[in-house]
């Protein structure tokens, strides 16, 4: 799907720069990304064997764009670094390949890269609160904003920890590091602690950091990194203490401070936002473009036909009318509800849309159920059966058939 986006990417800006391209070599760039379809080896080398023939290729900063963020899919971290150095030359903004290329440079202990990404991390860092200054995009509201901005921080105080424990300061590294945890407990800043702590030889102190991220919540901390923790810290604690005898009375220590530290934080982000912590698709409350917010709960007991639009997707204009039709079928039925989600990152742009369009219904903006969903491509049409659970899903539309698969497929729930 990534590499699919990227061939799209490539070929909208090729068309907008047709003037300035020999029609030969847009041609044969057009081919090479056909015949590469969505292998991410072939997909690279067909757009460096292009690069290699073409070098002054007008489309060369668009190129070595796709190149990144294939070699990113793919972890290819040699090409990571080639490509990446040369984006974040043309474009220091992008943040994606800024987070991905540090990463990559920290994969050693290499003084020289671990100075390199010592400055970067700084710079990702500051960034990254400096994008914490801008409103909410769309999808998010202030408070997960604001959770992510901390999250983004914290993960420069990580890579800054690395950068300068490498550089051989494990003092500072440990206090950069402390920092991060206590910026935005996760594994990684706990994990992080725990190395430089057993590099400076506080090897009890590291195996109960370790335990922190051993036990703690944390949805990008895999069942590998835990079994690597799991692993060092009986390495740590029997050195210590000549075997594993008490690890896990400590082990259950850290269960119930790290629960307690997440409790904490989604109270916290609960009492300034009510989808923080929402699980399930009732959980969510929705706000209105106009009018009073919508606690999804309430349509329990009911087919709900979630329809994920943004007013930039032309489909979704073409797909609207046909949404009317399907509606007329089912206004008899008040078992039946239809709600439009905006995902639009600027909201204020939804209101005037809608009264231009003479857009009725009842309309919301997406309140996160776009990502709990992992809805990837707009529009989507997702069926709620009475339970809350999903029981349809609709990537796109065929104009021809939509009203009336819809219409079956509302049937089979109801």
């Amino acid at each position: 799907m990534r590499l699919l986006a990227c061939a799209a990417f490539l070929a909208i800006a090729a068309y907008g720069q047709r003037k300035l391209d020999p029609a030969e070599e847009q041609q044969e760039l057009n081919t090479a990304l056909s015949e590469a379809g969505n292998s991410p080896v072939d997909y690279i080398q067909a757009l460096e064997k292009h690069l290699a023939k073409y070098p002054d290729s007008p489309q060369k900063a668009t190129i070595e764009a796709a190149l990144v963020k294939a070699a990113i899919e793919s972890k290819d971290d040699k090409r990571i670094l080639l490509y990446g150095e040369r984006v974040l030359a043309a474009n220091p903004d992008d943040l994606q390949v800024l987070d991905k290329y540090i990463r990559t440079l920290l994969l050693t202990d290499d003084r020289a890269a671990a100075e390199k990404a010592l400055g970067l991390a700084l710079r990702y860092e500051h960034d990254i609160e400096k994008l914490g200054e801008q409103p909410a995009p769309g999808r998010y509201s202030a408070a997960q904003w604001k959770e992510e901005i901390l999250k983004g921080t914290a993960r420069g105080l990580i890579y800054q920890a690395r950068a300068t424990g490498n550089m051989g300061k494990m003092n500072e590294a440990i206090e950069l590091a402390q920092k991060s945890w206590t910026q935005y407990p996760s594994a990684s800043s706990a994990r992080e602690l725990g190395r430089w702590l057993s590099r400076s030889g506080k090897n009890l102190e590291a195996v109960s950091h370790l335990a922190d991220a051993f036990t703690i919540e944390d949805p990008n901390s895999s069942e590998v990194d835990r079994g690597k923790d799991r692993v060092r810290m009986g390495e740590l604690y029997a050195k210590v203490n000549g075997s594993e005898k008490g690890l896990g009375d400590l082990i259950l220590q850290a269960y119930d401070r790290t629960q307690a530290l997440v409790s904490e934080r989604v109270a916290r982000l609960k009492s300034q936002d009510p989808n923080a912590g929402a699980a399930q698709i009732l959980d969510f409350t929705l706000t209105a473009v106009k009018g009073e917010p919508l606690k999804l709960s309430s349509l329990k007991g009911k087919v709900v036909v979630l329809d994920f639009w943004a007013t930039w997707c032309g489909p979704c204009r073409v797909q609207h009318p046909i949404y009317e039709k399907v509606q007329q079928r089912f206004k008899d039925n008040p078992n039946v509800v239809f709600l439009a989600l905006a995902t639009d990152e600027d909201r204020s742009l939804v209101a005037p849309i809608l009264k231009e369009r003479g857009w009725g219904g009842r309309n919301y903006f997406d309140a996160g159920l776009a990502t709990k969903l992992d809805v990837s491509s707009i529009p989507t049409t997702i069926i709620v059966d009475k339970a809350g659970n999903i029981a349809s899903r609709m990537n796109g539309f065929v104009p021809e058939r939509f009203a009336d698969l819809l219409t079956e497929r509302i049937n089979q729930v109801k």
